[in-house]
């Protein structure tokens, strides 16, 4: 069982770092249940100050994902059609063959909105993108360090207890 509980909990930090850059998918909270797989196995002893710290950290990022799109596209004079066209430029390019497609897509996506709510102002359309985009790379890259970070907390227990795994 405990070996189940490791390899599910490695799993879940790895989709973590995956969900780091889908809307879909919270990433810290989803590492967050790896690390907590890891110590419900019987080798890792429960340190349930070091899980509430962590679990603290991924539902602040968490929550704040949902603002930091927002407030990138507000700066920029961007409306919430940048917002929606953003995450579906993302879901698009994700499955795009080109490389960078996410990036792309995020970028074309907050376009597409900007113009589909204002079609007039071509220029405030790129600029409200612009912050769109901005806001999720700003974002990403939080959530990207945080499952990172749950990454290296989790190899790092399991490194101190591999001897007692196998």
């Amino acid at each position: 069982m405990d070996i189940f509980l490791l390899l599910l909990g490695f799993v879940l930090v790895i989709l973590g770092i995956i969900g780091s850059f889908l809307p879909v998918l919270p990433g810290p909270l989803t590492s967050w249940f790896g690390l907590l797989l890891l110590h419900f196995t019987k080798i890792v002893p429960k340190d349930w100050t070091f899980l509430g710290v962590t679990l603290g950290i991924a539902i602040l990022i968490w929550i704040l994902d949902y603002f930091i799109p927002a407030i990138g596209t507000k700066r920029f004079g961007g409306s919430k059609y940048g917002v929606y066209g953003t995450t579906i430029g993302l879901l698009v390019g994700l499955f795009s063959p080109i490389p960078f497609g996410m990036l792309i897509g995020a970028f074309g996506g907050a376009l597409i909105g900007e113009l589909l709510y204002d079609g007039k102002d071509t220029n405030r359309a790129i600029k409200a993108s612009f912050g769109a985009f901005l806001g999720f790379l700003a974002s990403a890259t939080i959530k990207f360090s945080v499952a990172a970070i749950y990454f290296v907390l989790f190899m790092i227990t399991f490194w101190e207890y591999k001897g007692q795994f196998f």
